[in-house]
C-alpha cells in the first residue's frame, strides 16, 4: 500500500460518516479513527525514527535581507506552453525498448494521442499520449529514472 492509497482512505473516511477504519496488509495495519485518538500499528517492518531538529534562533530584522529565490526550471511562463505530467509513479522510458529510436525528440510535432513515452509501474508498460496538438520543446526527465505522480515530463508549444 503505497501513500496515495492511504491518502484516499483518509479522504473517504473524512468525508463519510464512519467514524473508524481499519485494514490490514501483511504486516500493516492501520487505523484512522475521526474521534481524534491517534493509533499507529507496524508488525513484522521497523520504521527508522526521523531526527528531531532544533528551532532556529531568531535573527533580528536588521541583518536580514531577502535572499533571491531561483527560478524552478520546470515553472512555464509562457502562455503557449503545455506541460504534460505523469499520471503515475514509475519509470519512465522515452522507446519502447532499449535499442530502440525515442517515441519523441525536442522538435517534433506532435498532435493529440500521439504516445510520448513510456511509464512503468509495477511491471506495466502504460504508455503516455499527448492530450494537445503542438511541438515538443523539451523533455523534463532523463531516461530510465523513477518519476513522480504529477511530475512534469514534456513541455509543448502549442500549435
Amino acid at each position: 500500500m503505497d501513500i496515495n492509497e492511504i491518502k484516499k482512505l483518509i479522504k473517504i473516511v473524512e468525508n463519510s460518516k464512519i467514524n473508524d477504519f481499519s485494514i490490514s496488509e501483511g504486516d500493516l495495519k492501520i487505523k484512522i479513527s475521526k474521534n481524534g485518538k491517534v493509533s499507529q500499528t507496524f508488525t513484522g517492518m521497523q520504521m527508522p525514527e526521523t531526527p528531531v531538529q532544533s528551532p532556529i534562533p531568531p535573527v533580528s530584522s536588521e541583518a536580514t535581507t531577502t535572499p533571491e529565490v531561483p527560478k524552478n526550471d520546470t515553472k512555464v511562463t509562457n502562455e503557449n506552453i503545455h506541460v504534460i505530467t505523469s499520471p503515475i509513479v514509475g519509470t519512465f522510458y522515452r522507446a519502447p525498448a532499449p535499442d530502440a529510436d525515442p517515441y519523441v525528440k525536442v522538435g517534433d510535432s506532435i498532435s493529440t494521442g500521439s504516445v510520448l513515452c513510456i511509464v512503468e509501474a509495477m511491471k506495466l508498460m502504460n504508455e503516455i499520449e499527448s492530450d494537445i496538438n503542438g511541438k515538443v520543446v523539451k523533455i523534463l526527465v532523463d531516461d530510465a529514472t523513477p518519476v513522480e505522480f504529477n511530475q512534469p515530463l514534456f513541455e509543448i508549444e502549442k500549435s
